[in-house]
Protein backbone atom coordinates (compact mmCIF):
# COMPACT_ATOMS: atom_id res chain seq x y z
CA UNK A 1 0.00 0.00 0.00
CA UNK A 2 0.64 3.57 -0.88
CA UNK A 3 1.84 5.17 2.38
CA UNK A 4 3.23 9.00 0.80
CA UNK A 5 1.70 9.45 -2.65
CA UNK A 6 3.97 12.35 -2.75
CA UNK A 7 7.13 10.46 -2.61
CA UNK A 8 5.48 7.04 -3.63
CA UNK A 9 6.82 5.38 -0.10
CA UNK A 10 5.03 1.88 0.32
CA UNK A 11 4.59 0.53 3.81
CA UNK A 12 6.58 -2.09 3.28
CA UNK A 13 9.54 0.50 2.66
CA UNK A 14 8.39 2.75 6.33
CA UNK A 15 8.39 -0.88 8.17
CA UNK A 16 11.92 -1.36 7.07
CA UNK A 17 12.89 2.16 7.55
CA UNK A 18 11.97 1.34 11.49
CA UNK A 19 13.03 -1.99 11.85
CA UNK A 20 16.82 -0.10 10.69
CA UNK A 21 16.02 1.97 13.98
CA UNK A 22 14.56 4.91 12.59
CA UNK A 23 11.96 6.46 14.49
CA UNK A 24 9.75 9.30 12.67
CA UNK A 25 8.59 9.48 9.58
CA UNK A 26 10.90 12.75 8.78
CA UNK A 27 14.03 10.07 9.82
CA UNK A 28 12.53 7.46 7.28
CA UNK A 29 11.94 9.38 4.73
CA UNK A 30 14.96 11.27 4.38
CA UNK A 31 16.87 7.41 4.49
CA UNK A 32 14.81 6.72 1.34
CA UNK A 33 15.97 9.99 -0.10
CA UNK A 34 12.99 12.22 -0.03
CA UNK A 35 11.26 14.89 2.12
CA UNK A 36 7.86 14.72 3.25
CA UNK A 37 5.50 17.06 1.30
CA UNK A 38 1.74 17.44 2.09
CA UNK A 39 2.50 15.69 5.24
CA UNK A 40 -0.69 14.46 5.21
CA UNK A 41 0.75 11.32 5.71
CA UNK A 42 2.83 11.99 8.37
CA UNK A 43 0.53 10.59 11.28
CA UNK A 44 0.25 7.01 9.66
CA UNK A 45 3.95 6.64 8.95
CA UNK A 46 4.23 6.79 12.42
CA UNK A 47 2.12 4.61 13.48
CA UNK A 48 3.49 2.30 10.95
CA UNK A 49 6.63 3.06 12.60
CA UNK A 50 5.67 1.94 16.24
CA UNK A 51 4.45 -0.70 15.31
CA UNK A 52 7.52 -2.18 14.41
CA UNK A 53 9.21 -0.78 17.25
CA UNK A 54 7.05 -2.71 19.49
CA UNK A 55 7.11 -5.55 17.61
CA UNK A 56 10.74 -5.29 17.93
CA UNK A 57 11.25 -4.98 21.38
CA UNK A 58 7.84 -6.60 23.35
CA UNK A 59 9.16 -5.99 26.85
CA UNK A 60 8.82 -2.34 26.07
CA UNK A 61 5.32 -2.62 25.64
CA UNK A 62 4.21 -4.45 28.91
CA UNK A 63 6.55 -2.37 30.57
Amino acid sequence: MIICSCNAIREEEIRGMARCGHACPVAAYAALGCNPQCGCCLDYAQEIIDEEHEALNPVARAA
